[in-house]
């Protein structure tokens, strides 16, 4: 299997759903309040993206901490939904979870049937992923972390012990803006699923 090429994408108001489609492949985007899980979504859905993002109003000023995205006025409900095509009969439905901690508990259900995750991390605020690995290692979901682009100062090899990653655990640098970036991000992930298969390990 493999991704489609960017000059074979069909525009995202044209793209139906193959009738010779028989396996869907789910794969959750999860981590911390604002860390771009909407935007990468966005960038590598090969439709036009089911979203449930909000505007933030003074009723969650309370609730959630914006001080460290101060010009974040929107925010994810639900989950975001997209969809890629990797071939005549695969295809790839990618779900992003809300990133603040009063909707964590809707987590473990879309983990339900999940392939595998990805973790996406801001540099500034590591801390913030903490809950969503200890949730994947929990639940048994195979994952890889992704650190999306936001200036942070902090190297790879940083990141990694800061998170106490796992050494089999891919971890790779992100623009999440960028189709491209967040389209090679999934194939680490379907690569280290592959991996894990293919060393006998069980994959949820």
């Amino acid at each position: 299997m493999d991704f489609a090429s960017s000059e074979n994408v069909p525009e995202r108001a044209s793209a139906p759903l193959h009738s010779t489609a028989q396996h869907g492949l789910k794969i959750v985007i999860i981590g911390g309040f604002g860390v771009g899980k909407t935007t990468l979504v966005r960038s590598v859905s090969e439709i036009r993206p089911l979203d449930t993002e909000a505007i933030m109003t003074d009723v969650s000023a309370d609730v959630d901490d914006t001080s460290e995205v101060p010009g974040k006025s929107t925010t994810t409900v639900a989950f975001d939904f997209g969809r890629i095509t990797l071939d005549a009969e695969h295809v790839l439905y990618l779900f992003g979870a809300p990133g603040q901690q009063r909707f964590w508990f809707l987590w473990d259900r879309l983990f339900a049937g999940a392939l595998g995750a990805i973790v996406l991390v801001d540099q500034r605020r590591i801390s913030d992923s903490w809950y969503a690995i200890d949730r994947l290692e929990h639940q048994g979901t195979p994952f890889v972390v992704a650190c999306n682009d936001f200036g942070g100062s902090h190297a790879p090899d940083e990141v990694r012990g800061a998170l106490d990653l796992d050494p089999a655990v891919p971890l790779v640098m992100c623009d999440a803006r960028s189709r491209e970036s967040s389209k090679q991000v999934l194939i680490t992930l379907v690569e280290h699923l592959y991996s894990a298969v293919s060393q006998g390990e069980t994959v949820s």
